[in-house]
């Protein structure tokens, strides 16, 4: 049966449905609130899908479907399923690191320690946390706070009468009670363990409310040592918890989800919020291999916390609403107060977690990095072909004199120096930036279309705003080769991209590195034009004040600069001085031409 066949016969149910290719092999593994609708909107007409998702078409030989309950129940399933199948068409997680989880050891006398390895058993995990520094802090909090064990023996009731054990270093420093040899109970050293894993699940604030309602009885009691570990304890509680404590959040328990994109990739953070403390974070990376919307990568983001952590909160604060509603959680968009605030974190995280990965990727694999920055530039100003091949102008001069331009060439977002260009403005009279930027533009690409014409670059930057943008643009439609080109101009003040024909300037996000690669190439060509100007400054003032006297060359200028020093002092030498290098004749003439321009 042809695969459109198949289609007209799916349900009008909740589901998933799995595109098979030709080897039988699983390409795609989609979720569905109506089976029957959302795979036909594949075959429509070509023309409305991305081109990722044609290729993904092209290559369905067979589709198959299971039908389940509810949306909720597909997204899982569909989850599990993309695990099992690692469909190519899918989207990617890219989380292959392992996070450090604290363990509370099943044992008669528990061992609290770092793991990157869950072991199923008895143990309790807590976790994970996406800072190891975070997470041995925590450890390190726990040691000090608490006389606990640990040596790795299997310390027993029975081992202990038997006098197996011999105190360690930890006993006599008084950083373990010596629960090996006896001198701590099994019911005292439990409740140190239940204290713990109350503030590891997030009750920090019963365990200080217990520790206070102690302290007041040992204060009624007289017992004044007692009341004082105790308010040592309460303190040492709020001094840690006071850099992970969120105090807007007050004791309210949420999971926060918050994801930040930079073109076909995702960048999510994840916070579970128990009594106002951060008890869970995780950061994970999504790739979209075809189109997917942002609400469907947060709908799998979400399913994969709950596959990693279990149930959800009851509420979930999120920037806008996912496309699949999960039983029992209310989902929450906060535009202000407390839970905004948390949201605020959450994104905050999920943007430093999208830098790092791409400065780690910058230098772990420079060619994809430059690829990927590139691809976000041609979408952020709405080009068709990736800016492989990059130029950018810019004017120097001061007051009009020296007026001179830079070009400067990136390719593959690299500077490429051999083909940097400098340009004397000719005709252009006076400071005139806009009609210089119209005589450079005009006689670089007029000599590329002589030299090379088949290398003419994606995308020429113009370093300013509207008015030099447009004299640039003239030069090119003059040419007749504004079709084969992208020009935008870049102004400094706002950093704000202009475009041609269009009257809104656009911004793009500060931290893009599609921004950075503009500056970038502005910065180098200001930074080229700059150099040039300064030469020609140089050049100039020494021109004026030797090289127009007759007689004097360019050799005769350089032996009088190297035996004086300076042209001032060529001007205060004596005829006999000058007359040693130059000959009489040229001495006196110098001389009476220095001295008649000073």
């Amino acid at each position: 049966m042809d695969v459109r066949d198949k289609i007209a016969l799916l349900p009008h149910s909740p589901g998933v449905y799995r595109y098979y290719n030709s080897e039988g092999t699983v390409i795609y593994v989609g979720k569905a609130k109506d089976l029957n609708k959302r795979v036909a909107q594949y075959f429509v007409s070509a023309d409305r899908l991305n081109t990722k998702t044609r290729v993904l078409v092209s290559k369905i030989a067979d589709v198959q479907y299971s039908v389940v309950d509810t949306e909720a129940d597909a997204l899982l399933l569909e989850n599990n399923l993309i695990k099992q199948y690692k469909p190519r068409y899918n989207i990617l997680l890219k989380d292959s690191k392992t996070y450090p989880w604290i363990c509370v050891s099943d044992e008669e006398f528990p061992r609290i320690y770092l793991t990157r390895r869950i072991q199923k058993g008895k143990a309790r995990y807590f976790g994970p946390y996406s800072s190891v520094m975070h997470a041995r802090a925590l450890l390190e909090f726990l040691e000090n706070s608490y006389p606990l064990r640990s040596c790795k023996y299997n310390i027993t009731s029975d081992a202990v009468l038997r006098h197996k054990f011999r105190p360690c270093l930890d006993m006599h420093l008084g950083r373990c009670r010596g629960c090996c040899v006896g001198g701590v109970s099994r019911e005292e050293y439990s409740l140190w363990i239940d204290e713990i894993v109350r503030l590891l699940s997030g009750g920090l604030g019963g365990v200080i409310r217990n520790y206070k309602a102690l302290m007041a009885e040992a204060a009624g009691n007289l017992e004044f040592e007692k009341a004082q570990m105790y308010k040592d304890r309460i303190e040492a509680l709020q001094s840690h918890y006071s850099k992970s404590v969120i105090t807007a959040a007050g004791d309210r328990d949420v999971d926060v989800f918050s994801l930040v994109f930079d073109a076909s990739e995702g960048f999510g953070n994840f916070l579970r919020i128990k009594g106002g403390a951060v008890i869970q974070s995780l950061n994970l990376g999504f790739k979209m291999n075809i189109e997917e919307s942002r609400e469907a990568v947060l709908s799998e983001f979400i399913a994969e916390i709950a596959s990693k952590f279990g149930a959800l909160s009851q509420e979930v604060i999120v920037p806008f609403r996912p496309d699949v509603d999960f039983p029992g959680v209310q989902f929450r968009i906060p535009a202000r107060g407390d839970k905004l605030s948390l949201l605020e974190l959450s994104d905050k995280n999920a943007r430093e977690f999208r830098f790092n990965s791409l400065r780690q990727r910058e230098h772990t694999n420079p060619d994809e990095f430059r690829a990927a920055v590139l691809d976000e530039l041609r979408k952020a100003i709405g080009m068709k072909e990736l800016p492989v091949h990059m130029e950018c102008f810019d004017n120097s001069n001061i007051q009009g004199t020296n007026p001179v331009a830079s070009c400067v060439v990136f390719r593959n977002a690299e500077p490429f120096k051999k083909d940097y260009r400098k340009f004397k403005i000719k005709t252009v009279v006076g400071a005139n930036d806009y009609a210089s930027m119209k005589e450079v533009v005009n006689r670089r690409y007029a000599r590329m279309l002589e030299e090379a014409p088949d290398d003419l670059p994606q995308l020429v930057v113009i370093d300013g705003g509207k008015g030099q943008l447009d004299f640039a643009y003239q030069a090119i439609c003059e040419l007749g080769i504004q079709d084969r080109m992208t020009v935008i101009g870049l102004a400094k003040r706002l950093e704000e991209v202009i475009r041609v024909g269009d009257p809104y300037p656009l911004f793009l996000d500060r931290n893009s590195q599609a921004l950075k690669l503009l500056q970038r190439i502005r910065d180098e060509a200001h930074r080229f034009g700059i150099t040039f100007h300064r030469s020609l400054r140089s050049k100039s003032a020494l021109h004026s004040a030797l090289t127009d006297i007759r007689g004097v060359g360019e050799q005769t200028e350089q032996r009088l600069l190297m035996h004086f020093g300076s042209v001032a002092r060529i001007a205060e030498a004596s005829v006999e001085e000058l007359e040693a290098l130059v000959g009489r004749t040229l001495a006196i003439r110098i001389q009476k031409q220095l001295r008649n321009d000073s």
